[in-house]
């Protein structure tokens, strides 16, 4: 179970991002955390793994309050999955392989091996792109290795920062398809800001709007109003059900 409890958060101009965030998920929850550009939505992924040091609140995970853990220990805890690899000179397979080094006590055992094996596998990394540098692979290939790396570390809390947004239409499909899957599997609890609302609609359980720094709302997909979503958008839409399955259609 994860629950966040009146998180605030400013920069250092006292500009206010995040003010008394609440909410609460449990194990097998796949959260989309929607609102418009700076809104808050990445920066609020950030503070729930203390990326960034939240001004006040509290983020309980199984009981364990992530904010007054060190790093390594949060990352033993929570994967982050960012837009962007970092800029750095590695492989496909030795970034993978990163995902393992919060677990690590001394060097990669066997079993640690299998499980990064395990990862780029369930992903569909192909054997051949293992030695390739990530600076030479594309950003829809990037994502994928990031989240391969994330499957690896063996999260409780899966975060995912616009995860499709270098993808084409069948890899966004591929990739999400994947992660709930994970999620169901392990039990886990996931978080995805996504732009995309029919693609949040079709594979998240549970939705979080943000406006003005503040939760607008929060609930199921039947919560989901063409109101709220006019609300922090600022544009006319309704909402329906095709071949079973509800969507977003703007006005």
């Amino acid at each position: 179970m994860l629950e966040v409890n009146n998180l605030c958060f400013s920069y250092k101009d006292d500009r206010e991002i995040l003010n008394n965030i609440s909410f609460k998920l449990d194990d097998g929850d796949f959260l989309a955390i929607l609102g418009n550009n700076g809104a808050g939505k990445s920066t609020l992924l950030k503070c729930l793994n203390k990326i960034l040091k939240v001004k006040n609140g509290s983020v309980i995970l199984n009981g364990e309050d992530l904010m007054k853990m060190k790093i390594f220990e949060i990352a033993q805890k929570v994967a982050l999955v960012e837009q962007k690899l970092p800029n750095i000179e590695i492989s496909v397979k030795d970034m993978v392989m990163l995902g393992r080094k919060p677990h690590m006590k001394w060097k990669l055992t066997q079993e640690d091996h299998k499980i990064v094996q395990d990862a780029m596998d369930r992903i569909g990394i192909p054997s051949q792109m293992y030695s390739n540098y990530t600076a030479n692979i594309s950003g829809g290939e990037c994502q994928k290795v990031v989240l391969a790396r994330s499957i690896a570390q063996d999260p409780k809390l899966l975060l995912l920062d616009e995860p499709t947004s270098n993808l084409d239409i069948k890899n966004q499909y591929i990739v999400l398809d994947l992660v709930r899957e994970i999620i169901r599997e392990k039990n886990i609890i996931g978080i995805v800001v996504i732009h995309d609302i029919n693609l949040a609609m079709k594979y998240c359980n549970k939705f979080l709007l943000l406006k003005g720094a503040q939760v607008y709302g929060m609930g199921n997909i039947n919560d989901i109003t063409s109101q709220m979503l006019y609300d922090v958008y600022d544009i006319k839409s309704s909402i329906h059900k095709i071949a079973g399955q509800k969507v977003m259609l703007v006005d």
